[in-house]
């Protein structure tokens, strides 16, 4: 499938739902603490998404070929949980980290992000691997410009976080966005340079690399969503709509309360 290039009227849609994804995961913050569950926190977003920003939770009843529908709004992905956890009765705990996966449509577009929140107060390794992981987003990101490769992505990914001890996720990575959830190109976490498409202005396309604290090998659990480390240990993510500019790229999904690009 070809790579949709995105237009200027297009561009702007875009901008508009990356905003207003983002601003679900600032409006979720004050409620992520010990003792609300995950299912909670989807009823608020849920009711945030529909009522106030009069948006479509696009996970709702989301059915890519080979699974079943799926139940929820948002995705809760707790601990050793590395995407797509869906949300229930599971009482966040001190010490807990979660992903919080959101993607709206506003006007027939899509916005898409995630971000890691502490429960608490998270062990150092926990933090450590929500602040890698952060890092191995925005050196991704970084790698985005006209001219450029997808293994140019993937590859300052991989680097940053081997060279922590940590290991990436290899079986799910980016897409393409835009009028549909997933689109041309995929964005892998790992890869050399100078290998795969050449990056061209107008491409949109999210960078959400998945790191383990332990080994890279998953599993699916029963409910046909909720990917785990095979080895249970920690992993983190999180996720950013990006658009290729003429001169470089511009992050779509910018909020007052995401935390700020590291150095």
């Amino acid at each position: 499938m070809a790579v949709h290039l995105k237009i200027r009227e297009e561009i702007e849609q875009m901008r508009i739902a990356g905003r207003l994804a983002a601003d679900v995961l600032d409006f979720i913050t004050p409620h992520i603490k010990p003792g609300v569950t995950t299912g909670e926190l989807d009823r608020l977003c849920h009711d945030y998404m529909v009522e106030v920003q009069q948006t479509v939770p696009a996970p709702l009843h989301y059915t890519p070929p080979g699974y079943t529908p799926y139940p929820k709004s948002i995705c809760t992905s707790v601990n050793h949980v590395v995407c797509h956890g869906v949300p229930g009765e599971k009482k966040l705990r001190n010490g807990d980290i979660i992903n919080v996966d959101i993607t709206v449509i506003k006007n027939g577009f899509h916005g898409d992000t995630s971000r890691m929140f502490f429960v608490g107060q998270p062990p150092i390794q926990a933090r450590r691997l929500v602040e890698l992981t952060y890092e191995c987003m925005w050196r991704g990101i970084r790698a985005v410009k006209p001219g450029n490769t997808l293994g140019d992505i993937g590859h300052a990914i991989q680097t940053h976080a081997e060279q922590h001890g940590c290991s990436v996720v290899r079986e799910f990575c980016g897409h393409g966005i835009g009028r549909n959830f997933h689109e041309e190109p995929q964005i892998l976490h790992y890869g050399r340079p100078g290998t795969g498409m050449h990056l061209e202005a107008g491409m949109i396309f999210t960078v959400e690399p998945m790191i383990n604290a332990g080994k890279p090998d998953i599993r699916q659990m029963a409910d046909g969503w909720t990917i785990v480390t095979k080895d249970h240990s920690l992993s983190a993510q999180w996720e950013h709509t990006v658009l290729v500019t003429e001169d470089g790229h511009e992050v779509l999904t910018v909020s007052a309360g995401m935390p700020a690009p590291p150095a």
